[in-house]
């Protein structure tokens, strides 16, 4: 049987899901998906083996990865220019992908290590770079001032929780002369997976237990939990169809302006927000936006001070904004709909 070169990649995009999975059974469970032979799904497994794009170990296949990391100075004048230390480090690795990928990558990783460079005061810095045939990773790592310490002192918030669910809003800053406080917001949406890490909190828009289960599982990340400073973590699909342009104008007017957010509420509260105290801190620079979208997947009920303190009050002070809740159940919708009722 001979199948289109489409048909063909699609099996074997769908051989190299499985192996980063868990890589376990991936020739019956091709032969099963695709309903051709086991033999024909050896095939491909094994033209992939001759190719160095995955290997056996035991019972099991795994991606075949390459791995580097780097250690940059500061007094050796390495932590200086973030475009010229992605063309020393980091171009060789991302330059055969398309257009699309490559501006991701120049995007996120010079912003990141911009971060590094000029709010860490670290004197030394890792890059570490992981590639495999499915997807490249990217660790920025410091020893300097934690994130989330340093959001925390300079705008004087009470918890280091404070400090991290800021940076779900966007145009968050410790340096608003020389920076818009805009490059975490973009880069944690333009990637696959995104996450800051720090004095053992975790800033991500992943689901919390998967974020965890995923550095903990990733052998570089083991011991996350008791860093010191700032670990970046970044990966994105090399057959990513993402556009960089794309993600800056769902957030954006017509103009080009940062204008809208969106803040997922599951990653903020460990259990369902009930209180005004929570709201107040969520409310916390609303003001500076247009349009806010408060998604509430995942959170299946909220108390009434919490409601009523963002869908009133904070609402009719600020009438120029707009609050948008979305993906709201039935008793979140409920306790929406009750409070503004309340407006006189």
């Amino acid at each position: 049987m001979s199948f289109t070169e489409e048909k063909r990649n699609q099996i074997k995009r769908y051989i190299l899901e499985k192996i980063s999975e868990d890589g376990a059974n991936v020739a019956k469970r091709t032969a099963e998906t695709f309903d051709i032979s086991l033999n024909t799904a050896y095939r491909y497994i094994h033209e992939m083996e001759d190719q160095k794009i995955i290997k056996k170990d035991k019972d099991k296949y795994g991606l075949v990865e390459i791995s580097e990391t780097f250690v940059l100075n500061r007094l050796r004048g390495e932590l200086r220019d973030e475009d010229l230390i992605y063309e020393k480090y980091v171009s060789k690795y991302i330059m055969e992908f398309p257009d699309n990928i490559q501006k991701i990558w120049q995007y996120s990783f010079m912003e990141m290590m911009n971060n590094a460079i000029d709010h860490s005061e670290a004197e030394v810095v890792m890059l570490s770079i992981f590639q495999n045939f499915v997807s490249t990773t990217l660790l920025i790592d410091d020893v300097g001032i934690g994130i989330f310490r340093k959001i925390k002192d300079f705008y004087g918030y009470e918890l280091l929780d404070d400090a991290v669910n800021e940076l779900f809003k966007g145009k968050l800053t410790t340096d608003s002369n020389n920076h818009s406080g805009e490059g975490i917001f973009f880069t944690s949406r333009v990637l696959d997976r995104f996450a800051a890490i720090s004095d053992g909190k975790i800033f991500t828009h992943d689901k919390y237990s998967e974020a965890v289960r995923n550095l903990e599982d990733t052998r570089a990340l083991k011991d996350w939990k008791h860093r010191k400073g700032t670990l970046i973590y970044m990966e994105l699909s090399n057959f990513s169809k993402k556009n960089l342009m794309e993600v800056f104008n769902m957030f954006s007017n017509i103009d080009g302006g940062f204008t809208r957010t969106h803040i997922p509420i599951k990653n903020i509260y460990e259990t369902y927000p009930v209180s005004r105290s929570q709201a107040k801190r969520l409310c916390n620079r609303f003001e500076k936006f247009q349009e806010i979208e408060l998604d509430f997947d995942g959170i299946t009920e909220i108390g009434q001070g919490f409601a009523h303190e963002i869908f009133v009050v904070f609402q009719k002070s600020h009438k120029n904004t707009k609050l948008i809740p979305i993906n709201v159940s039935e008793n979140v919708g409920k306790m929406i709909n009750h409070v503004k009722h309340t407006i006189n």
